[in-house]
């Protein structure tokens, strides 16, 4: 798809109680060479100005009405039904290609709103929520959306200010050069997803991509530190690949060990309901990983320790949350519709776990290796190698079953064959 001349930009908020800063942003947007598109979620007032989406039609998506929101009981509850109206109307929008991109303001109430919204748009349109909570802890990863930008709305609380205006500008612009430079997922050749760390922890990346370049594929590789996950899980869903290469596993261990640093309980999940064929590995389940600048967690002081830089840290789990680990995988993996290959690398599973490494546990790899063996059952396969995640065998049997697939019709064939093998 070309890129929007004149980007339609959906911009929601309550026009009762902040019409000024609406108003301001929607002037801005066109002085940006946007169209802006009003929605109003107000449930109680009525803004100065018409919106193309009045607070009654927001409450007709959610099949309700507004007296009925107004009494629903408290202010929670009557904003959480607008919030569905909004995420509805929204979502159908974005369906008819009726918008290019969205911008939501709000303090505490509307970002909740605006959080919805955005979870429910496809990942790729572009998405804006000017808060004044932006970035706060009161914030959970699991309701930010992929590919969502936030800005700080400093000034924010009531009515417009120069520091107000300064943010507000730059919001415009921002949504405003997102959506008219924006181009659709769409690709002429087939997508396969990888799923991997750094290249210093997961180096598996390095040879399969150019291979399965040279097959006629677009790669797209996923960074596995939690909004890594949730992006490719947000496309799986969207049946937005060919096939998955899911080898890089430990947002799923960190989900279940309690660390902050995982995708949410979907992962794992999206591609197998969506019917897409997956090639699985358990690449870094071994670790849990922390926030470095934090303490090490209570129940991990006692573990081999290694700290990738200032942000990030790790903490090889115990046997017993591994055999756990291993249980909760092949259960994810039983649910799938479309054919699943489980390759089992039982030299290793990331970098630092090899001999002489810092996270080296050979009693812990064991035991997943053991239970992962007991766990898998059909119609799930399992491909066990002797040998380390990051050597060239685990690469070679991952490009055997990927070529397998094709030939058997499981995964699209490449677009172009020039150079494949």
């Amino acid at each position: 798809m070309s890129k929007a001349a004149h980007p339609r930009i959906l911009l929601i908020g309550t026009g009762d109680t902040k019409a000024d800063e609406l108003l301001f942003m929607s002037d801005r947007i066109a002085e940006a060479g946007g169209e802006a598109i009003m929605m109003d979620v107000s449930v109680l007032g009525d803004p100065p100005y018409s919106p193309r989406y009045d607070k009654h039609a927001v409450a007709a998506a959610a099949r309700t009405t507004i007296a009925e929101i107004a009494s629903s009981g408290d202010e929670n509850s009557a904003m959480s039904l607008m919030a569905l109206g909004a995420t509805n109307l929204t979502r159908g929008l974005a369906d008819a290609d009726a918008i290019d991109g969205v911008i939501a303001i709000g303090g505490t109430m509307g970002t909740d709103l605006a959080l919805d919204v955005a979870q429910a748009l496809p990942l790729g349109l572009p998405k804006l929520v000017v808060s004044t909570v932006a970035f706060s802890h009161l914030i959970p990863p699991e309701r930010i959306a992929a590919d969502l930008m936030m800005m700080l709305w400093a000034g924010g609380l009531y009515g417009l200010n120069g520091a107000c205006k300064a943010v507000l500008s730059q919001a415009c612009g921002a949504i405003v050069g997102a959506a008219g430079s924006a181009l659709r997922l769409q690709s002429g050749q087939p997508v396969v997803a990888i799923t991997s760390l750094g290249k210093s922890c997961l180096s598996y990346m390095v040879e399969l991509k150019p291979q399965l370049e040279k097959r006629g594929y677009e790669v797209v590789i996923f960074h596995t530190t939690g909004m890594g996950g949730r992006a490719m899980e947000s496309l799986a869903a969207q049946r937005g690949f060919a096939a998955v290469l899911d080898l890089s596993l430990q947002e799923v261990a960190n989900e279940l060990t309690g660390s902050v640093v995982n995708s949410g309980p979907g992962r794992l999940t999206n591609a197998g309901k969506a019917g897409i064929p997956q090639i699985v590995a358990p690449g870094a389940i071994d670790m849990v990983d922390f926030p470095a600048w934090q303490k090490t967690p209570d129940d991990l002081v006692d573990r081999p320790y290694h700290a990738h830089n200032r942000l990030l840290a790790s903490a090889t789990s115990r046997a017993e949350d591994r055999r756990r680990i291993a249980r909760a995988i092949a259960e994810k993996l039983s649910s799938a519709t479309a054919p699943v290959a489980f390759v089992l690398p039982a030299g290793g599973v990331q970098q630092w776990d090899q001999e002489d490494e810092a996270l080296h546990d050979p009693e812990g790899l064991a035991a997943f290796v053991d239970e992962m063996r007991a766990a898998v059952r059909e119609p799930v396969e399992l491909h066990e190698i002797a040998e380390h995640i990051n050597s060239p065998q685990f690469v070679a049997t991952v490009l055997k079953l990927f070529d397998t697939w094709v030939k058997a019709g499981i995964v699209s064939p490449g677009r172009t064959t020039a150079g494949g093998p």
